[in-house]
């Protein structure tokens, strides 16, 4: 199947398409056989899995885009086979062969979730089974039916997803953190990335979210790792965090920027102790001045990866400073806003995400929502996969005064998870007017909501030492931004109150 840019067709299905793909699908439901699963562990398909992201990574451009085309149309061969929404989508278009990725309708997050029974291949996946499995905290990590991983993400478009990942899958993801993330420390040498290190992860953990659920999914099946890995809760005052983090000791912090940057006030202050060796980011972009302040504040290396809970392991970082997308195991489309590609170069409206290995849960032509540049150089490096630039989220801190007069920084991530989480919203804007106030706007349909939203939000001011806030809620929904048309979730807006 050829994969080079031809004559796109905006080809978004629409609501009446999928109402159509709906009522085709339905009736094949209840007559689909289960797909080929992969165990939740497969030894031997991930020493393939290794094999294949070592040599991978190697290979001249052609031969990557061989085997990307290879496993393109292997992907949506299977999703015509064992999925009925993708088969009803697909119906009238040509066969496997001879389609083109343009031809391809584009999918989103709210027609999958909404038919997301009609997509995933093993009828015993269903989304009320999966909604269980993620209500119940302590499963984190744990494998769904015995043999599938499960992550949920944000509700950034009033959506929340569910994307549930088989072993095959799960074994490429890991083998791309070792093989492409973690190797490129080869440099210094093989000690570097084989040394025992001890590693803290920072951020939301009390929700089936991919870092986490990755991370004790790993000290499930590798128990040794639980005495030198910790997670530390985002969502816990600063100064319980930083007296966590002391008494640990990591050598290998993994959060987002905007925590990492709220960290490095604290070791600026000296109330923070830390001697790292390395510290991994992702989740929001890492502006080149933050990049500078976390290596100067911190005195070590920083590094970026991009990834997402469609398909955990997108690029990596490479000792130039370039972000490489594994483009053998994930296609990535950068396109304007009609869904037509845009050349290197270029920023993208969207990008489209075509996941090229887990079945379970077919992923093709996917708006992932993030703004990507496709660099127009060969990287210095020597790697032939192509790198880029990410735009993703730029939502602002909200940083209010205590009544002491101290500072207190509140992440536009943990916000985002307070709303989801304990208040059970997704459609949202919280904006902060003035020192004293906090506006929460709510979508049509979650303005039911308000009691339980004052709820969650009263409940983490207080915990942060802001009780003096005052939470309001306004009449109007969120408002996207009147120049670029983009939502930002959590805003600042200085002299509006």
């Amino acid at each position: 199947m050829r994969v080079q840019q031809v004559s796109p067709m905006n080809a978004d299905p629409g609501a009446a398409k999928a109402s159509r793909v709906q009522r085709r699908a339905e009736p094949s439901r209840r007559r689909q056989e289960p797909a080929p699963v992969a165990p939740f562990v497969d030894p031997l398909y991930a020493a393939q899995a290794g094999w294949e992201v070592w040599l991978g990574g190697r290979l001249p451009a052609e031969e990557i885009a061989a085997r990307r085309d290879a496993r393109l149309r292997a992907t949506i061969e299977f999703a015509r086979a064992y999925s009925p929404y993708y088969r009803a989508l697909y119906r009238e278009l040509p066969p496997t062969d001879e389609v083109v990725i343009e031809q391809l309708p584009v999918v989103h997050k709210r027609g999958l979730m909404q038919h997301f029974d009609e997509v995933v291949t093993d009828p015993a996946v269903t989304r009320a089974g999966v909604a269980r499995f993620v209500a119940d905290p302590r499963r984190i990590g744990r494998p769904f039916l015995g043999r599938y991983a499960v992550w949920s993400s944000s509700g950034t478009c009033g959506e929340p997803g569910y994307f549930v990942q088989d072993g095959r899958a799960l074994a490429v993801y890991d083998a791309l953190e070792l093989l492409r993330f973690r190797a490129v420390n080869a440099a210094a040498g093989a000690a570097t990335v084989w040394a025992p290190h001890r590693f803290a992860l920072v951020a939301a953990i009390d929700g089936h979210f991919a870092g986490i659920a990755t991370l004790r999914r790993l000290v499930l099946l590798y128990p040794w790792l639980a005495a030198t890995t910790r997670a530390f809760s985002l969502l816990q005052p600063v100064a319980a965090l930083v007296a966590e983090l002391n008494a640990y000791r990591p050598s290998v912090l993994a959060t987002y920027p905007t925590a990492a940057e709220m960290l490095a006030d604290e070791q600026e202050a000296g109330r923070l102790r830390l001697a790292l060796n390395e510290i991994w980011t992702g989740g929001e972009c890492l502006p080149r001045p933050v990049r500078a302040r976390l290596a100067r504040v911190f005195g070590c290396a920083v590094r970026s990866a991009y990834g997402a809970s469609e398909f955990l392991s997108i690029g990596w970082e490479c000792t130039h400073g370039r972000l490489h997308l594994n483009a053998d195991w994930v296609v990535l489309e950068p396109v304007d806003a009609r869904n037509r590609p845009v050349p290197p170069g270029v920023p993208s409206h969207t990008v489209l995400l075509t996941n090229l290995v887990n079945r379970v849960q077919p992923l093709i032509r996917y708006a992932l929502g993030d703004s990507v540049t496709l660099d127009r150089d060969a990287c210095p490096c020597g790697c032939a996969l192509p790198s880029m630039t990410v735009e993703g989220r730029h939502d602002d801190v909200l940083v209010y005064a205590r009544a002491d007069g101290a500072a207190v920084k509140l992440l536009p991530l943990v916000l985002c998870t307070v709303m989801e989480d304990e208040a059970g919203v997704n459609d949202f804007q919280l904006v902060q007017p003035d020192d004293r106030v906090l506006r929460v706007r709510l979508g049509r349909a979650e303005r039911g909501c308000a009691r339980r939203v004052l709820h969650a939000l009263r409940a983490h001011l207080d915990t942060q030492g802001l009780g003096h806030v005052r939470v309001a809620v306004e009449r109007i929904g969120p408002q996207r931004d009147p120049r670029s048309g983009k939502l930002r979730r959590v805003q600042v807006l200085r002299g509006t109150a």
